[in-house]
């Protein structure tokens, strides 16, 4: 297990000094577009430290990735399309214990992402990146369990065979009051909004 794990926050120290590399960003730069300290991400790229849920997605969101994507190598042309459940990686969140596993095959090119969640009695998880570029869409499919998800303002009580829609363009929070354990779906997709265009000035 603890092999498991090592391997697996191995994957997300390399994944996210990719990213930042790739964009030509420094420390301190991300640093900055996050909110997480330099010194933080310094010790996740190290894997000297276990990064929290919320501290990946801020710095998923300030990369313009999704939360998801951190888990899985980059898309190659020769990804197998097929993803068996013993190879597909498990993260459990070390502040609150909820366990994430991606579905998807790792490394395929495609729009869609699918994430199972576990969220243990009486935990709450807490995305407060708000706004993405690009674009992300989420629906959440709710397994077994009820579970509670805050957008914005809004707060919506999910029981199981409950779908909600969503887009990651503000707050985000999961919860689980109940006295067992929650099991839901996670589907995402990500486009990029095309450019606002001024107006023409007709009508004037």
């Amino acid at each position: 297990m603890e092999q498991r794990v090592a391997e697996i926050e191995g994957r997300i120290a390399s994944r996210l000094k990719d990213l930042r590399m790739r964009q030509e960003l420094t420390l301190d730069e991300l640093s900055r577009r996050s909110g997480v300290s330099r010194s933080m991400i310094s010790l996740i790229e190290r894997v000297e430290s276990s990064p929290t849920a919320s501290v990946l997605d801020k710095l998923s969101a300030s990369l313009g990735v999704t939360l998801a994507s951190l888990f899985a190598p980059q898309e190659h042309g020769d990804a197998a399309p097929v993803a068996r459940q013993k190879d597909q990686p498990e993260w459990r969140d070390p502040e609150t214990g909820y366990v994430r596993r991606n579905l998807s095959p790792p490394g395929f090119p495609s729009p869609i992402e699918l994430v199972e969640v576990v969220l243990p009695p009486g935990t709450r998880v807490a995305y407060d990146s708000g706004f993405r570029e690009p674009h992300v869409d989420q629906q959440v499919f709710v397994l077994e369990g009820t579970i509670e998800v805050s957008v914005g303002e809004t707060l919506h009580r999910l029981d199981a065979g409950d779908c909600l829609a969503m887009q990651l363009d503000r707050p985000v929070a999961f919860r689980n009051r109940g006295r067992k354990p929650s099991r839901h779906l996670v589907a995402l997709t990500t486009r990029r909004l095309p450019p606002m265009t001024a107006p023409s000035g007709r009508g004037k």
